[in-house]
């Protein structure tokens, strides 16, 4: 967090030196515009000469504002535009066009550049206008600038302590939004493990309870389930057989099941998971939707995976037409698929039945 703090840090620093250098290049070459036009005509020449000194620092500062390179010249003719124009004021306009310099320089370099360079930058010009015209005389420039110029230093100041504020909170509300979005992961791979117990658990009961099972296949169905737990909590992903799950999931059902079943291969645990619960939500919608007490499953090989359809002769619907509230199709089936690298589909239409083909791994 400290270094994204940093960052915007140094952004807003840029910014506020791209503003400072665009407001001193284009406010001095304006500036001097005037000077030259209430220079007397023995000085013009000298007030011409000034002006192009003025227009080439307002080029440069313009040039490092937009680019952020040429930073050195820019600040080398900030620093002899002001000098050439405060040296030459008993020639050109005295009390006018120097110390209106002065004031925009010694603000905006407070903006653009580190107190190291700013404080004997404007030092330096305040020295060079006293000597110029005498103590005395700019006394009232001397402490206008000196106000103004630590007046701008402590709002930039303020304005990068506010920013450091800000980007504080920022950064407590996204460490904030990250933890509950973790505890909320951590839940639902909770009851993710709890369903998948649940499931692994009650298919092989509902399998020595429905069939004369031998010992040494309870213990296989046993070594099955413990390998699809571990596999879904563990770092890798176990291969598991298909088949006794769906088919205590069918035997579960209220339903009529039929299945057709072409042998497929080992999946992985959370695929064979995903394919299980999909399936058992599959019956579920045909038990309270359909109008009919009969099911068919087909399960057969795809690429690898398998794919299995669970189709109903019942009343059918319209998929397009389903509230986006009601999660049954898109969470239970569709992002639960997605979410294992597999897919669902869902093929209905009003009085003509429906057909849920769930494949995995997606095509």
């Amino acid at each position: 967090m400290g270094g994204e703090r940093g960052q915007v840090e140094a952004e807003f620093t840029r910014a506020l030196g791209q503003f400072g250098g665009l407001v001193r290049g284009i406010a001095l070459a304006v500036l001097s515009v005037f000077g030259v036009l209430a220079t007397p005509a023995s000085a013009l020449p000298l007030a011409f000469a000034l002006l192009g000194l003025a227009l080439a620092g307002g080029a440069a500062d313009c040039y490092h504002a937009v680019t952020g390179r040429a930073g050195v010249l820019a600040c080398v003719l900030t620093c002899g535009r002001a000098v050439a124009i405060c040296a030459a004021q008993p020639w050109t306009v005295p009390g006018l066009w120097a110390p209106n310099v002065l004031t925009i320089t010694g603000i905006t370099v407070q903006w653009q550049w580190p107190l190291r360079v700013t404080v004997p930058v404007v030092t330096g010009l305040l020295a060079l206008e006293a000597a110029v015209i005498g103590v005395g005389e700019a006394a009232p420039v001397l402490v206008r600038v000196v106000i103004e110029s630590t007046l701008a230093r402590l709002a930039f100041a303020l304005l990068l302590r506010v920013t450091r504020w800000i980007e504080r909170i920022r950064d407590r509300q996204t460490a904030l939004e990250r933890a509950g979005t973790l505890a909320l992961e951590r839940r639902r791979q909770d009851r993710e493990y709890l369903a998948l117990l649940h499931d692994t658990a009650s298919a092989t009961f509902l399998m020595v309870a429905l069939h004369r099972v031998e010992p040494a296949a309870v213990a296989g169905y046993a070594r099955r389930d413990l390998a699809v737990l571990t596999g879904e909590r563990g770092a890798h992903d176990s291969l598991v057989d298909l088949e006794a799950s769906l088919r205590g999931i069918a035997a579960q059902s209220p339903l009529d099941t039929s299945i057709e079943w072409t042998p497929v291969p080992l999946l992985p645990a959370s695929a064979a998971l995903a394919l299980t619960r999909a399936v058992r939500e599959a019956l579920r919608n045909v038990e309270r939707h359909a109008g009919v007490a009969r099911a068919r499953i087909t399960v057969g090989s795809h690429r690898h995976g398998a794919v299995i359809t669970v189709a109903d002769e019942g009343a059918g619907f319209d998929p397009a037409a389903v509230p986006g509230q009601r999660r049954g199709i898109r969470g239970s089936l569709v992002e639960r698929m997605a979410a294992a690298g597999g897919s669902a589909t869902v093929t209905s239409r009003p009085g003509a039945g429906t057909t849920v083909r769930l494949a995995w791994p997606d095509v």
